[in-house]
């Protein structure tokens, strides 16, 4: 939602850093997320996957993503 507000789509994504408090679920995620990747036609952005001791709200992954707008110089 924060990305189409932008004027932009998880499709302009070029970086993401993946929290995870538990990193015996990273092949889950990764799983996930090449599957919502590979569904919009385009190539996973690079990222960083870092265990962390715990999130906000009790959240198991938390990812952070950096963007580029279309059309931006």
């Amino acid at each position: 939602a924060i990305l189409e507000a932008a004027g932009s789509g998880l499709g302009d994504v070029v970086k993401t850093t993946i929290y995870l408090v538990d990193l015996t679920h990273f092949e889950t995620v990764n799983k996930v997320y090449a599957r919502k990747f590979e569904a919009l036609n385009v190539p996973p952005p690079a990222r960083a996957t870092i265990q962390v001791a715990a999130l906000p709200k009790g959240a198991s992954v938390e990812i952070e993503a950096i963007a580029v707008k279309p059309g931006g110089d």
